[in-house]
């Protein structure tokens, strides 16, 4: 589609590239990382995008890769009846179901839960302190739980 409407080989390339720089994703780097970070990482990302594109375009154009007619043909896209379809109402209902089950107030049990659903106390975990062990088959050394005495 960009291709077709004009822009040049390497302007597609920055295009795609143009993708890490929106304002969300630039607000997610501001929340993690701090201003200065987002701020570093906007730098980086455009001027990659720009060094990119250009690098791109001067390089194919040079060694004659471009492509001089720009007949690419885009089908519309439509509504039909097939597998797909059908499996998306599937899921859409199955969704829907494990919405109506379990509501925003509620939450599945996890293992770390000290609390027992019968209503009994639960028991102290043991205090864990983890040694050196064996190596697993890639050669990563595992570390081996052990009981720590109180």
């Amino acid at each position: 589609m960009l291709w077709n409407g004009g822009i040049s080989f390497g302007g597609v390339l920055a295009f795609i590239f143009a993708d890490l720089i929106v304002l969300p994703i630039l607000d997610i780097y501001r929340k993690y990382y701090g201003w200065r970070m987002a701020g570093f990482l906007l730098a980086a990302f455009y001027a990659t995008m720009v060094a990119a594109g250009l690098i791109v375009e001067f390089l194919f154009q040079g060694l004659g890769l471009v492509p001089t007619e720009r007949n690419a043909k885009v089908v519309e896209a439509s509504v039909t009846w097939n597998y797909t379809t059908v499996l998306n109402i599937v899921f859409l209902g199955l969704a829907g179901t494990l919405v109506w089950r379990l509501p925003p107030g509620r939450r599945a049990p996890d293992a770390t839960d000290d609390e027992p659903t019968d209503g009994k106390r639960a028991r102290a975990r043991p205090k864990l302190r983890y040694e050196r062990g064996e190596n697993d088959r890639w050669g990563v050394e595992m570390a081996q739980p052990t009981e720590q005495p109180d």
